[in-house]
């Protein structure tokens, strides 16, 4: 009663091993898939278009638990379109990752000792193809062991041929709109990859620095100036004050000596300065802060260099060729010497900006430097998600989003590295500047050079979800599977990489946005919510959760913990659960065909199901509508709790349990039940496949002899309801629940078998008279039958002969010690609550505690009273 197309039964029923082996699995029926070209897209293909492109690992990476967080999502998302019907790309590919990946090929050189520089750019790059076909992409053969179902036919590369055309295009095309340019300005360098990076790729941290106070001017034209860069005051060229300040409004527009040097310098007045900071007096350093590059600007300022390329002070006199920090300390040294020392605080912790690469600490430089002007682009990118073309899921990250690009600076996308997309641009012998697209020539000739810098790694990532697809061509491809469906990707990349492919996709493609819908996940933490570090002792390497518990145990738990927008706690015990989910599946489907379940032929009609039969098919067909209305709000965790709860508990635990005494009785109920039991594990094990792949397929194809469920059709909701089938069998939940707690609490085994008479007159429950004798091991009532404790449960009456199962005084004695300990655990509460200056002082969150252990207390008590009346008499 679901609508799902019909299978072929298999001719005879395969036998299934006693136990699900994950590792003799998953391998072989993932490259049969990949060989059949399931994960294949067809651009010419009428069918509609799924589109999602992979956040594009480094190359130089392997596969950690957030990828397989993020690739379960995607993957999940995509096997469930392409079972509906659509033409599925789920777009594969990696990223060159310029700094990383240099880094990694230069200290192989320097084990042979060796630099980049005595091998030449040229021959440097060679090495790094070289490595890259040898080493790198090992996530590759990782995501496989994961199921990722990508198209492999069309892997890219950021640095490939195609993509590279693309990159040359965009920026030929962007500096002729004037949107790129070159100018001289502050950019964040790192003096250990010896390379400007972007604002977003910079990590700040406080750390513990100093923070000291000295005097420039002489006499009566002193001021002083707090600095945690002493070292950077040898480039200073004024001292910045607020113009409304009065305390210095004598000294704006005179020059005033800077010690240590033979220079003099201005005061001037800026409105930049706050007043109630400090001594409200700032020196300005325009070549090495960004807010006094600003200042410079505004009153014409010199720009003094004083370090070079690796931070070493390059301005003659005592200090050059000292390291910025033991220029600090001998700068301040010579300072205090001269009595210029006003004040000093150690330790001083402050925000301080650190490489995201290698964690050396930034230094602003003053730097000639290649730049994307963002202002229209940003723009764009923020109308596209205001004006409802492009949905942001969950809703409430969308003001982080317009926090970033309404406040976007410029970007500077030139690195100084050999490895990547070289800037296109050539210089003359006379000055000259051209700019080279795919399509020209570059110049030659005495005198002409190309540019040595090479472009972010962000600049040829913002293109992927059409440079994939052969843009700048009209590609076939392109016309068919953009704009992409969907962006799976961290919230913490929203501004590294989403809002780079929002600007270069509108700007590329028309105003047409590179994606529907951005559905934004959290990080994975382990499972007391810390981040995973290695340093923190705490990292785990996903292949081995998989070699241990299996692929579809770890996909299971990372899809479980998915929450739209939030982090995800995991611990090995949650993935061993979710292991022990994969087994029941196993175990369950095993049983049900050794017991005949078929999906051959129609469903029997509705008149001839049980109650059972039509209760477990009313629940089916909710649970596919609740699946597909989850799927669409990107749901994850509700999704694979709504399909655990289902499968687990209704069918598994109930429907499997409740018909062994069908398929006992054997005759025409015991087929229809098989019928029925081989539609629901049919489309159990399609709504479980997304997520959990490979034991669903392995299960399914046994039980259907269908071809393979990656090209199965996802089931639909028929729109079949019995509610009163399910109001009966929560009846019968009921009474087995209460007559299974009673028998805990009297303290009997579970196989335990208690003679009982049931008293079913007047309830919907007579037919299931057996299922309940059997699921609770009561047997018929015998001729010295003795009714020692009665349980009217749901309209019913279950009376049981106790006597020779326990031992009545211990039972009795076991309770009223129980009772006790209830007891005074509410009076102990119950003071507590009654103490006016205790709920005076104590916190919201103590004050809860007790009354939910005054409310336990009270279920106790209740509790264990009614097992103490329901004891027999001594």
């Amino acid at each position: 009663m679901t609508e799902n197309a019909q299978q072929q039964p298999p001719a005879t029923t395969p036998e299934l091993p006693t136990q699900y082996a994950p590792a003799e699995v998953e391998g072989p029926l993932y490259e049969r898939w990949v060989e059949r070209g399931y994960f294949s897209a067809d651009e010419k293909s009428e069918k509609p278009p799924y589109t999602v492109v992979i956040p594009p690992p480094n190359v130089t990476g392997a596969l950690h638990l957030g990828h397989a967080f993020e690739h379960t999502l995607i993957d999940a998302l995509t096997r469930r379109k392409r079972m509906q019907g659509h033409e599925t790309l789920w777009q594969p590919g990696m990223d060159h990752a310029g700094i990383a990946t240099q880094n990694v090929v230069e200290r192989e050189l320097a084990k042979e000792g060796k630099s980049r520089h005595d091998l030449g750019r040229e021959e440097f790059i060679e090495r790094v193809w070289k490595w890259k076909g040898e080493s790198g992409g090992q996530i590759s053969g990782q995501m496989r062991r994961l199921g990722d179902g990508v198209d492999w036919d069309r892997e890219r590369f950021t640095m490939d041929e195609g993509l590279s055309q693309s990159v040359q295009t965009i920026f030929k095309k962007l500096y002729d709109d004037e949107l790129i340019y070159r100018a001289e300005r502050i950019i964040n360098w790192c003096p250990r990859c010896l390379t400007a990076i972007s604002d977003i790729e910079v990590e700040y941290q406080d750390d513990d620095g100093e923070l000291v106070s000295m005097k420039y001017g002489e006499g009566d034209d002193t001021i002083v100036v707090a600095t945690t860069r002493a070292e950077t005051m040898l480039g200073d060229t004024a001292v910045a004050v607020h113009p409304e300040d009065e305390r210095y409004k004598h000294l704006v527009g005179k020059q005033i000596k800077l010690p240590l040097t033979d220079r003099t310098i201005p005061v001037v007045a800026d409105e930049h300065v706050d007043p109630e900071f400090g001594t409200g007096a700032v020196k300005v350093t325009p070549a090495h802060d960004p807010n006094d590059f600003e200042i410079g600007q505004r009153h014409s300022l010199p720009n003094i260099a004083v370090m070079d390329e690796h931070a070493v002070i390059t301005v003659p006199g005592p200090f050059q060729g000292l390291d910025r920090l033991e220029a600090r300390s001998a700068i301040v040294g010579a300072l205090r010497a001269e009595g210029r020392i006003v004040a000093e605080k150690r330790p001083y912790t402050h925000s301080v900006g650190h490489c995201s690469r290698c964690k050396t600490t930034i230094e602003p430089r003053l730097s000639m430097q290649w730049w994307v002007k963002v202002g229209p682009l940003a723009k764009a990118a923020g109308d596209a998600v205001r004006d409802g073309k492009v949905k942001i899921h969950p809703q409430e990250m969308e003001k982080r989003y317009f926090d970033w690009v309404d406040n976007l600076h410029d970007w500077c996308i030139s690195r100084q590295l050999w490895w990547g997309h070289r800037i296109p641009v050539w210089y003359g012998p006379n000055g000259e500047v051209v700019c080279v697209g795919p399509d020209d020539e570059a110049p030659t000739g005495e005198g002409w050079r190309q540019d040595n810098d090479v472009l972010d790694t962000w600049f040829s990532s913002g293109l992927w979800p059409f440079s994939t697809l052969g843009w700048p061509e009209r590609t076939d491809s392109l016309a068919k599977f953009y704009p992409n469906s969907v962006l799976v990707t961290g919230y913490d990349i929203l501004f590294f990489w989403v809002a780079r492919m929002m600007m270069f996709g509108l700007y590329a493609m028309d105003g047409t946005p590179p994606f529907h819908t951005i559905v934004l996940h959290g990080m994975v933490r382990d499972q007391f919510g810390k981040k995973m570090s290695k340093s923190f002792g705490n990292a785990v390497n996903p292949l081995d959760w998989m070699d241990k518990y299996g692929s579809d145990a770890l996909r299971f738990t990372l899809a479980r913990g998915a929450n739209p927008g939030t982090d995800v706690p995991i611990g090995e015990d949650w993935v061993q659960g979710s292991r022990n989910f994969a087994n029941k599946i196993w175990n369950a489907t095993r049983f049900a065909m050794m017991n005949g379940a078929t999906i051959e032929g129609d469903l029997p009609p509705a008149e001839q199901q049980s109650a059972t039969d039509r209760w477990v098919l009313s629940r089916l067909n909710a649970t596919v509508a609740e699946v597909d209305a989850l799927y669409d709000d990107y749901q994850f965790a509700k999704l694979s709790d709504a399909l655990f709860h289902f499968a687990w508990d209704e069918v598994f635990d109930w429907y499997v349990e409740l018909s062994k005494t069908t398929f006992m009785a054997g005759g025409d109920g015991a087929k229809v039940s098989a019928r029925v039991l081989g539609e629901v594990l049919d489309v159990t094990l399609r709504l479980l496949h997304p997520i959990v792949p490979f034991v669903t397929e392995t299960l399914w194809t046994a039980l259907t002899g269908g071809e393979s469920l990656v090209i199965a059709d996802w089931p639909s909701d028929s729109g079949f309801r019995d509610t009163a089938a399910e109001r009966e069998i929560e009846t019968l939940q009921q009474v087995i629940t209460e007559v299974r707690r009673f028998r805990a609490d009297q303290g009997l085994q579970p196989g335990q078998k208690v003679p009982a008479r049931l008293t079913l007159d007047g309830t919907a429950l007579a037919p299931h008279e057996a299922a309940i004798r059997q699921l609770l091991r009561l047997q018929p009532e015998g001729d010295a039958f003795t009714a020692t404790a009665t349980l009217p449960v749901s309209g019913a009456t279950v009376a049981l002969d106790l006597s020779g199962t326990i031992d009545v005084a211990a039972e009795r004695k076991r309770l009223a010690k129980d009772l006790a300990a209830a007891e005074k655990e509410k009076a102990q509460a119950e003071a507590k609550l009654g103490n006016e200056a205790f709920l005076a002082k104590a916190p919201d969150n103590v004050v809860d505690k007790i009354r939910g252990r005054l409310t336990k207390a009270e279920v106790d008590i209740a509790r264990l009273q009614a097992q103490l009346e329901a004891l027999p008499a001594a």
